[in-house]
């Protein structure tokens, strides 16, 4: 008798196929597997075919993430972490970064700056400026900037000069030695007469800069330019970089909050006695290259006339140069006259003033003759201090021996200088403190516009 069912299979056959149907060959999932695979990783990374042909339609995962949920342990023992690793590092899953990479990334000339502007003000040096070793370090290109702002010439509302004409021409010779000296390094320095705010911001657009490096300042009207190139800042979402280097002592190492800062000299003299003064910044050899998109034009450095004043007015009645227009503006001159002052406290014995004072430091009118030069920021009082430290301490130190029975004691000797420089110190952070309310605290320049 015929053991066939109706529909013509034997009860053994059709429960093989049963069993058939539940666990169905793996030649598809493999073959699906090492083609999506070879489309997304190099050949070098798969493992030799173990598949001699391959059906004419192959469904391909519509996701790339579906291959991982996928198992491999059957096919590919041997790969199973790599294809993992290949896989989750694929390009095409990652978001494109919109914002460049920060010099903190590690991957080399990628993690740079498109371009950055400095902005110099009353920094006008090379060595020991930390803004613009900073924005070097940062950048692929930087671009320094001095601006000639109209509002600081004129008269006043009392009828004088805002900026006499001792006073610019110094300044006008401090900005073409700052030229020169990057000029050497392989930069340059564009320079506008016009308003900071409005120059920069028409720098930052031309050449595609995404931060502005610049340096704090104290007084109410540099503050308030400070204010207004944040607000044009923000609106375009270029970064504002602050850093601090006017003064001997590092507003960060101060061992008090601003807000809190002794009124008189002697409590600000007693609380930063035990202070460190950070040292310089060496001079940088060579500067990062001008940005190349822009075309921007360097500009020429005005005269008097262009600045409003009288040439004339520097000359005596004789039509001779008046004694006060003598000194010579710049980095390079503030240097030199550094270390001429420096020998000088050298090779001069103590002659017993006050404090290990020396009469021969002070020069015509008590003055040591260095001040313009701070002023303008052509020297930085850390470079100053650091220079006569070293070259006047076998002086001071015998001279303080010589004084105190050969005892020696700190009470003499450097403090001449540090009552000097501290001064000025004490003046510039009394004016910060109440210079801006809105601006009253500072923080690190790493912070960006909210410093």
């Amino acid at each position: 008798m015929d053991s066939k069912t109706n529909n013509g299979e034997t009860p053994e056959e059709s429960q093989q196929e049963q069993t058939q149907n539940q666990n169905p060959l793996p030649i598809i999932p493999t073959a699906s597997i090492s083609l999506s695979l070879s489309t997304l990783l190099p050949i070098h990374f798969l493992p030799p075919k173990q598949i001699t042909s391959s059906p004419n339609k192959i469904k391909i995962p519509s996701q790339i993430a579906s291959i991982a949920n996928l198992s491999l342990s059957s096919s590919f023992p041997q790969a199973k972490a790599s294809f993992k690793s290949a896989i989750s590092a694929n390009p095409l899953q990652s978001s494109l970064t919109v914002n460049p990479l920060r010099p903190t990334n590690p991957s080399g000339a990628a993690a740079l700056r498109r371009a950055a502007v400095v902005w110099f003000r009353n920094d006008l040096r090379i060595h020991d400026n930390e803004c613009l070793t900073t924005a070097n370090n940062e950048s692929v290109s930087v671009l320094p900037v001095y601006c000639f702002d109209p509002r600081d010439y004129g008269k006043s509302s009392s009828g004088f000069d805002k900026t006499g004409p001792y006073r610019a021409t110094f300044l006008i010779e401090s900005v073409a030695d700052l030229r020169k000296n990057l000029q050497d390094r392989g930069s340059d320095l564009v320079v506008r007469i016009g308003r900071p705010e409005s120059v920069l911001l028409e720098m930052v657009k031309a050449v595609g800069a995404d931060a502005v490096y610049m340096h704090r300042e104290v007084s109410h009207d540099e503050v308030k330019a400070e204010e207004k190139l944040e607000e044009v800042m923000k609106d375009e979402g270029v970064e504002v970089k602050y850093f601090w280097g006017s003064t001997l002592y590092h507003l960060e190492d101060l061992p008090f909050e601003l807000e809190k800062m002794p009124t008189n000299y002697g409590g600000f003299k007693e609380k930063v006695k035990g202070a460190e003064v950070r040292k310089t910044i060496e001079a940088l050899d060579r500067m990062k290259g001008l940005p190349k998109r822009g075309d921007i034009e360097p500009g020429e450095i005005p005269s008097l006339v262009d600045l409003g004043l009288n040439p004339n007015a520097t000359m005596g009645q004789n039509g001779k140069t008046a004694a006060n227009a003598s000194l010579m503006g710049g980095e390079t001159e503030g240097l030199q006259r550094l270390k001429n002052f420096a020998v000088e406290c050298k090779a001069k014995p103590n002659n017993g003033f006050k404090d290990g004072a020396n009469d021969s430091i002070y020069g015509a009118n008590f003055s040591c003759k260095i001040s313009p030069w701070l002023a303008m920021g052509c020297l930085s009082p850390r470079s100053m201090f650091d220079e006569l430290k070293k070259s006047a301490s076998s002086m001071i130190s015998a001279a303080s021996n010589k004084k105190n029975g050969g005892a020696g004691t700190t009470d003499t000797g450097m403090n001449w200088l540090m009552y000097e420089l501290l001064w000025r110190d004490f003046f510039r952070f009394i004016t910060r403190k109440y210079s801006s309310a809105k601006q009253q605290s500072y923080t690190p320049a790493c912070t960006g516009v909210a410093a």
